[in-house]
């Protein structure tokens, strides 16, 4: 049995920056990382050489973390390149709040970059072909989350404009937020008229492909306050996994949210209904709803009824992805750090049109691989601790 000790309240985000949302014609997937490194250091009036903890995963260098160090031109006491797909900065982010416990480093930045839009034009392909698979030509990644949509369609009876809930809330948000990248209005009809791509899922279910970097810089509590205005507070942190390939999964309708989510959650002291904010790793409309299922915002089976009337969307009673998520807003491949970005800013009160007034709790949630890796954050500002 799990006997959580994670240090809640003692680490907080002090700055969050994105940089190259869109498109970065021109720039590599380290020098965008960088830009947003940067960008995020000099909010706080820190400079390269005030950091000695890094943790990044860029996804063209599997040594991302010495290449990081050395364009920077730093040597750092901790380097981390932890991989686990899009999930991996939240991990990152766990591992830096031990670290700054434990006085391993007192500055950690985690950041991310990639240019795979302007580089290679199409999602970032599995890292290695699946010998049970590839036979079969599952196109992926799109094909392991259609087979997963298939099962919940015959399990729980999903409607096309259940998913299609998540794809116009997501536009919705992205249409407040000037940094998103696709920002046309979407209605019903477009939605259900969109090209498909493995059925149930058509072009409007699956997330974007886009050039973009992230970074946040984390420091110990005590300093906080003496660099940021309003720090947020890491207050629980876990991750998950149960499988590799999509054909592994023990069930295709229940992710590793439903052992991550609540495990940060009791570390945080806090309960679905307390989250204000909630970031969620929408690769594509069906993560949406078995994410808020399996972390505890409504019961397995009824995400579908659950995002209906635009209760997910703004004006609805629950904040999802209020950036526009990677549906609308920016996916470069690996999306986690970005619903960190989100959520910081959030509530930080720095998301302009978007803003969640009074939030002050958030969850940040991230997913790797095919459904494969799943880590969430809690999140909250002072009067939380």
């Amino acid at each position: 049995m799990s006997s959580d000790r994670f240090p809640r309240g003692r680490a907080a985000i002090v700055a969050a920056a994105t940089h190259g949302m869109g498109e970065a014609p021109g720039f590599s997937s380290m020098e965008l990382a960088v830009g947003a490194s940067l960008k995020a250091l000099d909010q706080i009036g820190l400079k390269p050489e005030d950091v000695d903890g890094l943790f990044v995963a860029l996804p063209d260098d599997f040594m991302s973390g010495l290449g990081l160090a050395e364009y920077l031109g730093i040597s750092p006491r901790i380097t981390e390149n932890n991989r686990t797909g899009g999930s991996a900065f939240m991990t990152h982010a766990m591992w830096a709040a031990l670290a700054l416990e434990s006085g391993q480093c007192d500055v950690a930045l985690i950041a991310y970059g990639s240019n795979q839009r302007s580089a290679a034009g199409s999602l970032i392909k599995s890292m290695r072909e699946s010998g049970y698979e590839t036979l079969y030509r599952l196109p992926r990644p799109v094909g392991a989350y259609a087979l997963a949509a298939s099962r919940y369609q015959h399990e729980y009876g999903l409607k096309r404009e259940q998913l299609g809930e998540v794809a116009l809330a997501a536009r919705a948000w992205a249409q407040l937020n000037p940094d998103a990248f696709v920002r046309e209005p979407l209605g019903m009809e477009s939605y259900l008229s969109s090209r498909m791509v493995a059925d149930p899922l058509s072009v409007r279910d699956c997330c974007l492909v886009t050039d973009g970097a992230a970074a946040v810089v984390m420091v110990r509590a005590d300093r906080a306050k003496d660099l940021a205005r309003k720090p947020v507070y890491l207050l629980g942190a876990a991750a998950a996994t149960e499988h590799r390939e999509i054909t592994a999964m023990p069930d295709l309708t229940r992710t590793a949210a439903r052992l991550s989510g609540p495990r940060a959650m009791a570390q945080a002291g806090v309960q679905p209904k307390d989250i204000d904010v909630l970031q969620l790793y929408d690769a594509f409309t069906i993560n949406t709803l078995l994410f808020l299922e399996d972390l505890g915002f409504c019961k397995k089976g009824e995400g579908g009824s659950f995002v209906e009337g635009g209760r997910i969307a703004p004006g609805g009673s629950l904040a999802v992805n209020t950036n526009g998520g990677g549906l609308s807003c920016v996916h470069p491949g690996m999306y986690g750090l970005f619903t960190m970005v989100e959520a910081t800013q959030q509530l930080m009160g720095l998301a302009g049109a978007r803003q969640v007034a009074g939030a002050q709790l958030a969850l940040a949630h991230g997913n790797g691989g095919e459904l494969s890796s799943q880590a969430t954050l809690v999140l909250g500002v002072e009067e939380t601790l």
